[in-house]
């Protein structure tokens, strides 16, 4: 919520430089929660110049410094924002979506945005250990933390595996749910790729990020106990929101 904030000029004079009293002040304040709009942007340069009665350039100076400090971020053509806390999300044998974001005090959200039903390319045969042309269900998910989206996932299982994927997904909204229906009780990640890759429109959109905003992408083979291939899953994640954790085995 915006703040109206009285003119409070910075001392001069004193041994610190201007827009070190400036950064030190709207630290205070972001900490506090009395800065930002509701969707957390900083108010305008013209207007914090006024507030503590300097010129733009100085104002630019100190928000400069707390963007160094990752306590605000700049989205091109959108303004400056206030960064959100990180997620921490470990990379490891057992990685559970929902588990993850519990432990850490957040409300878990799994949302089915479309589903189909396609022939395994040899490449996706090869990896979930079934012929080329065997039934595949392809399932489109956004994963959302306190209603902030946070992965847009695109996920294939076998067919055969899972016949009931859909239905169960939309109404869990959990993928080890739906595969525990299923008869999959549990599963682990066998293997994991880390890349990176910019937005584009429909991540940008369905992430509520600036296209061109950096991504963090996984792709990962997962299998049940007696090592059979239960589902690849390639995800696309806001990067200024989550911070992966590769843990050791």
């Amino acid at each position: 919520m915006t703040q109206p904030f009285d003119t409070v000029p910075v001392a001069r004079g004193q041994g610190v430089a201007l827009w070190r009293q400036i950064a030190d002040e709207l630290k205070s304040d972001i900490l506090s929660g009395a800065l930002g709009t509701e969707e957390g942007r900083l108010p305008t340069e013209k207007d914090l110049a006024a507030r503590f009665g300097v010129n733009r350039h100085t104002v630019r100076r100190a928000i400069a410094e707390l963007t160094a400090e990752g306590i605000l971020r700049a989205d091109q053509g959108r303004g400056t924002f206030v960064s959100e806390r990180l997620i921490t999300y470990p990379i490891s044998s057992r990685t559970r979506f929902s588990e993850i974001i519990a432990a850490q005090a957040r409300e878990p959200f799994g949302k089915l945005l479309a589903s189909s039903e396609e022939p395994a390319t040899a490449a996706q045969a090869d990896l979930l250990g079934v012929e080329a042309g065997t039934p595949l269900i392809r399932i489109e998910t956004l994963s959302v933390a306190d209603e902030v989206p946070l992965i847009r996932a695109t996920s294939w299982f076998p067919k055969a595996l899972c016949p009931g994927l859909v239905a169960d997904y939309a109404q869990t909204g959990s993928t080890t749910k739906s595969l525990a229906r299923a008869g999959v009780t549990d599963y682990r990640r066998k293997e994991t790729r880390i890349l990176a890759d910019l937005a584009r429109v429909e991540d940008a959109q369905l992430l509520n990020i600036a296209i061109g905003q950096p991504l963090l992408i996984t792709e990962a083979l997962n299998v049940d106990p007696s090592g059979k291939p239960t589902h690849f899953t390639r995800t696309r994640i806001a990067a200024e929101r989550v911070q992966l954790i590769v843990e050791s085995l």
